[in-house]
Order: structure tokens, then C-alpha cells, then sequence
């Protein structure tokens, strides 16, 4: 069998560069390997456009994310790259019908956030508002009616829903009994009862999801620990907490078939932090609402990731770290084979929490967001992009890998060195571009 030759553009002196600490990008110079090099180089040709999905175009400058909504930006200064994309997409989203790919081929690239422009883009990369402009008052109306609606239903203690039972059927006859808020215990009947065990008991169903909102309880208390929006004892923290908790339960109970699984929490947090983060007061006021509604479209594309009875199907997590797998056997045999044969290192040791969380605890959270407007931007969902992106994780620290074993490559592979976000991006899409 012949053994596959790594692509000419990967045999390049930048990946044999000798490693040097990465340090931020300016406008004019762009770092490229992590913690490999920081080698200025000129922005390739611009790519061959196919229909879809978008193309990225040279690779941007990083860029600066606030911590909380409240914290002073005066010294933060957008690039000309980045004002100029800006610009291109306020326009698009100034027009009365919105053109949905022309906002993705923008949005891909990354979006500047300065004018708080985000959060829109995503909604709309989202599904969850419609391209006419027209019709976003009336669905933002109804979406945040329902999810009141949810609330209300859902985050009621059982004692409420029996007083609230009670009182709508006792009104009618006995006006007088109508300002009363507790039964008799000759009222309440056998499946109301707290200790009844019956299926159809509030009181039974309240006691089953006891220990799933103790889980989400922990872990939301447990998301991003070093920022001020989720961590800490300020009111404004725990009620961005209780915000994520609310929506992990309400999301629970309404599908029984995924229900919550642990790491939901840090997929919730950049859709509730970009739209806590919007510049018009009533978005942000209704950013629960509205991530809800996102968080629901972002699992309905990932949803059997996190479906435990399918690990081991053909859709289930086991066979995405396959796929994972042959994308870099394809495009790099030679660190596939040491990888895999050589240091016997498994995929899943390492491409279970990238994929399944998106790749938000490999890099800061900024470089996070940036990551996601690419993911978002995919016509037909983030995970093949997720795929492309993994496989150039891989190949940007190839070097080291190849000089490692079994437990350099692990320790590295699970704690990814800093990088250019950017030059990560054009890398992937890069690939993607080599199999249209």
C-alpha cells in the first residue's frame, strides 16, 4: 500500500519553525503555529468560492472580549480588518429581507462585536429570526410569551400546581374558598399526595428531577469560574446563574429523551453571555428567553452526541471521533499513523470533549465566540466545520506531536497550547475547500 504524502502546503518551513511564545497579532501580522512559531507570513491567494457553505477570506486579528456588560472598554480599538467587516454586516442586516448567505460568508470570518452586532447574527445563523425584518417584532413577542409560559408550568413547585388545581375547580361553586392557598388533608387526593408514587403524580415526577436539578445546580456554579458574569457572589452573577439553570431544567423536562447531561452548561453560556451582552436594553432583558430558543436549535443539530444509547450507532459520538479520525488520516497519514499506531493514542482520550462541547474549553473565551461564529455560520450545521476545525488542531501541532509519545501527546492534546484563532480557521477551511 502506498503511504499517503502530506500535502505540499503543509511542508512548508512554518511548520518546522522553531518554537517561540505566541503573542497577540497585530493588524499587520498574523502568528501562525501555537506555540511553534511567530513567524510573520502574507496572507495566501484568496480561496476558490463554491456555492456553499461560505469561504473564509485571509485570516483576521484576534479579537477582545469584555468580561461583564458593565466593565470599561475605552481601551480596546477595532482593526480596519475588523471595522470594515462591521460595516459589511450592518449593512446586510439594515436590509429588509435579509440575505442569508451573504451574512454567512461574513459571519464565518468572525464578527466584531463592538457595535454589539452578535447577538443578532447569531439569532438569525440560529433559525430563531426569520430573514424579514418585518416579522422579528411579532416572533421575539410569541417565542418569549411561550417560554414565560414554560416557566410557569415547569418551574412550579408541586404544592402550587396542587393549590392552583384546587382553586380552579373550587372558584366556580364557593367564590369564598377562592382566597384560601392550602387543602385540608381530606381534599387532596391519593395521586397528589407528596408520598404518592403513582406515574402520574406531581409530587413522584418532582422527586425523580430532584437529582437532575442538583446536577445542573452544581455545574452551572461551575461555569467559567474566572468571569465576573457567571462566577462570584455579586447579584449579578447569581442572577445570570439562575438564568442558565432555568433554562437547563426547562430544556430537561421538555425532552425526556436527552433530558440534561453534563456539559449542556458550557454550551448554554456563550449564546446566554452574547445576548445578555446585547447593546439594546430590551434584548438583553429577554436574554433568557432568547437563549433558550437558540440553545434548542444549537442540540437539535447535536443532539445524539449527548444520547447515551447512541454512542456506539452510526450516528452516536464514538462514530463522529471516527470520522474525526479518517479526516486526518486523509489529509496527514504520517501524524495519523503515530498518533493512532506509533503512541496508541485514542481519539476519544481527547476529541470526546472537543466535539461534544464545541471546542469551549480548549481556548479562552473570546477565541470561543470567534470559533462559534464559523460553527454557526455552516448552512448545514456546525459539525462537519467542528471536524474540520478538530483535524487542524491536530496538524498545527504536528511537530510536537510527531517528537512525542503516549503521554507528552495526551498531556498536550488535552490541555491545546495557545494559538492564532484566525490562521486555526483558515487552516480548516482550507481542508474544507481541498475535498469540494
Amino acid at each position: 500500500m502506498v503511504k499517503k504524502k502530506v500535502p505540499d502546503w503543509l511542508n512548508s518551513s512554518l511548520w518546522s519553525s522553531p518554537s517561540s511564545p505566541s503573542s497577540p497579532p497585530s493588524a499587520a501580522a498574523i502568528s501562525s503555529l501555537a506555540e511553534e512559531s511567530s513567524i510573520v507570513i502574507t496572507p495566501p491567494e484568496p480561496l476558490p468560492h463554491p456555492p456553499s457553505p461560505p469561504i473564509l477570506q485571509d485570516p483576521p486579528p484576534t479579537q477582545t472580549i469584555q468580561d461583564s456588560p458593565t466593565e470599561d472598554q475605552s481601551e480596546v480599538f477595532p482593526s480596519a480588518y475588523d471595522v470594515t467587516r462591521q460595516a459589511q454586516l450592518l449593512a446586510e442586516l439594515s436590509r429588509k429581507v435579509i440575505d442569508m448567505k451573504e451574512l454567512r460568508s461574513l459571519a464565518c470570518q468572525g464578527i466584531p462585536d463592538a457595535a454589539g452586532i452578535r447577538s443578532t447574527v447569531w439569532k438569525l445563523l440560529l433559525g430563531y429570526l426569520p430573514p424579514d425584518r418585518g416579522l422579528w417584532s411579532s416572533e421575539l413577542a410569541k417565542k418569549r410569551s411561550q417560554y414565560k409560559q414554560f416557566k410557569e408550568e415547569i418551574l412550579m413547585n408541586p404544592s402550587e400546581i396542587t393549590r392552583r388545581m384546587y382553586n380552579s375547580t373550587s372558584c366556580d361553586t364557593d367564590d369564598a374558598k377562592c382566597g384560601r392557598a392550602l387543602l385540608s388533608r381530606s381534599e387532596i387526593t391519593h395521586g397528589e399526595h407528596p408520598l404518592s408514587l403513582g406515574k402520574t403524580s406531581v409530587w413522584n415526577q418532582f422527586f425523580q428531577d430532584t437529582e437532575i436539578i442538583d446536577q445542573i445546580d452544581r455545574d452551572v456554579k461551575r461555569t467559567h469560574p474566572d468571569m465576573h458574569f457567571f462566577s462570584g457572589d455579586s447579584q449579578f452573577a447569581k442572577s445570570n446563574q439562575e438564568a442558565l439553570k432555568n433554562v437547563l431544567i426547562i430544556f430537561a423536562k421538555l425532552n425526556p429523551g436527552v433530558r440534561y447531561v453534563q456539559g449542556m452548561n458550557e454550551l448554554l453560556a456563550p449564546l446566554f453571555y452574547v445576548f445578555k451582552n446585547d447593546h439594546d436594553e430590551e434584548n438583553a432583558a429577554f436574554a433568557e428567553e432568547d437563549a433558550f430558543f437558540c440553545f434548542v436549535e444549537l442540540l437539535s443539530g447535536l443532539r445524539d452526541n449527548f444520547v447515551q444509547q447512541l454512542d456506539n450507532s452510526v450516528v452516536g459520538i464514538r462514530s463522529t471521533i471516527t470520522r474525526l479520525s479518517q479526516l486526518l488520516r486523509e489529509h496527514d497519514e504520517e501524524l495519523w499513523r503515530h498518533l493512532e499506531i506509533t503512541s496508541k493514542v485514542n481519539p476519544q482520550f481527547y476529541a470526546f470533549r472537543w466535539i461534544t462541547l464545541l471546542l469551549t474549553q480548549e481556548f479562552n473565551f473570546a477565541d470561543s465566540l470567534h470559533i462559534w461564529d464559523t460553527l454557526l455560520s455552516d448552512p448545514e450545521g456546525p459539525q462537519e466545520t467542528l471536524l474540520r476545525i478538530c483535524c487542524a488542531m491536530l496538524i498545527l501541532i504536528r511537530k510536537r506531536l510527531l517528537a512525542g509519545d503516549f503521554t507528552s501527546n495526551l498531556k498536550l492534546l488535552q490541555n491545546y497550547p495557545t494559538t492564532n484563532i484566525s490562521h486555526l480557521l483558515y487552516v480548516a477551511n482550507k481542508f474544507r475547500v481541498q475535498s469540494v
